[in-house]
């Protein structure tokens, strides 16, 4: 019997057993489905991730006062020094052959007040050129001009968080707030970007020109931090070997360690999406034990099919069949079966990751290499789980199985 025969066969007997059919495609179908949604959700996870990172600024390499860590999912500074200051950010740009700007910046926790209203809230000093680097755009308003800012000019742009906190719907823009004791006019709001890569709400802060925070708010000759950016996303790792050369030099550091830190986004970016890789592999693996069940559901029901249809079996070799065409014939069923609910499970599977993202509970992205990856698993599985009942089914004797008739 050939292929296309004994497919139309299969195809007739299982729509026969119409329920039976039907659970055990059911039972693929649920692990395809879950596999298909678990790996999506973890893709949007890992995308929500990477935005963030490149959300902090676009071929961007860090450099810190002293040294940091990570403490419990946050970047803290271990080291206290007061060695940075704005003058190596003009060195960076003009010693540096990868870099194309660089930005120095103070940051510190504030608290703000405009009218009754108050809120504490990251108060962030930095040239014009931050917000380039730092990819900041302006929602509504303007940032500060060159004149303002060489002026120490008290004013401010804030973040949609603190305008929501402090201002509520009333519009900001030509408004005056205090920060500390000083008054600022508030000029402009930016974007929203909504949270980092460690969780930090992006847009909870207040931008004011450097020299005014420094000399107004701070009363401090050095910064905290220098946000660089490198002429091309190849140049990243040559940006932070010529930077901490040059730094090191400037500090005069000789045999002393760094009393600064270098992050280079690209090293965050791979760390980050190693992580989050490593994270949907083990969701998607989770959920492809469900396949396991789903192939265990597919072996009892063609074992019951063997049992069920003995005498058909014995018939068939009787009249010529072989032991090939009845391993083949199981094994055929076997595959619709798993090969079915696969199907089901990745358009299901697929239709949820969609409906979950619409809905707002989760970014997710649709893997369709995934998806395919997973029905052609699932087939797999089948035929896997089929072996043994259509091995059994070909050791019939037709004697034996007509006598059982």
């Amino acid at each position: 019997m050939n292929f296309s025969k004994n497919l139309a066969l299969s195809c007739e007997i299982l729509a026969a057993h119409k329920l039976r059919t039907l659970l055990s495609a059911l039972g693929m179908a649920v692990g395809i489905g879950a596999v298909v949604l678990m790996v999506s959700a973890g893709r949007g996870a890992e995308k929500q991730i990477l935005d963030r990172i490149r959300g902090m600024g676009i071929n961007l390499v860090i450099v810190n006062a002293g040294q940091t860590a990570i403490v419990a999912g946050r970047k803290r500074q271990i080291t206290n020094v007061i060695t940075l200051e704005a003058s190596d950010a003009d060195a960076i740009v003009q010693e540096c052959p990868a870099v194309a700007r660089a930005a120095p910046a103070v940051t510190k926790k504030l608290s703000a007040r405009w009218e009754s209203e108050n809120t504490n809230t990251n108060v962030v000093g930095m040239p014009i050129d931050g917000f380039r680097v730092r990819n900041i755009t302006i929602a509504s308003g303007r940032i500060f001009d060159p004149q303002e800012e060489r002026g120490k000019r008290r004013v401010a742009v804030l973040g949609p968080t603190v305008v929501n906190n402090l201002f509520g719907n009333t519009d900001p823009i030509g408004l005056r707030l205090r920060i500390g004791r000083v008054p600022f006019e508030v000029i402009g709001i930016t974007a929203a970007k909504g949270m980092d890569a460690n969780g930090i709400d992006q847009d909870d802060l207040i931008l004011v020109p450097l020299a005014t925070a420094m000399r107004r708010l701070l009363n401090i000759a050095h910064v905290e931090t220098i946000y660089v950016q490198a002429r091309d996303s190849n140049l990243l790792d040559a940006a932070e070997k010529e930077i901490r050369e040059l730094l090191r030099a400037q500090h005069r550091l000789e045999n002393k360690p760094d009393d600064f830190t270098i992050q280079n986004q690209a090293t965050l970016l791979q760390t980050e999406r190693e992580t989050a890789r490593s994270m949907t592999l083990l969701i998607g693996s989770v959920a492809a034990i469900s396949l396991v069940v789903g192939g265990v559901g597919i072996l009892a029901v063609m074992l019951i099919s063997v049992r069920e249809r003995t005498p058909e079996i014995g018939l068939r070799r009787a009249v010529g069949a072989t032991r090939a065409d009845i391993r083949l014939q199981f094994l055929v069923e076997s595959a619709l079966l798993a090969g079915a609910g696969g199907m089901v499970g990745v358009f299901g599977g697929i239709t949820a990751a969609l409906a979950v993202s619409r809905l707002g509970y989760w970014e997710t992205v649709v893997s369709w290499p995934a998806a395919l990856v997973g029905f052609a698993f699932s087939v797999a599985v089948g035929l896997i789980f089929g072996i043994y009942p259509a091995v059994r089914a070909a050791a019939l004797e037709p004697v034996e199985a007509l006598r059982s008739e």
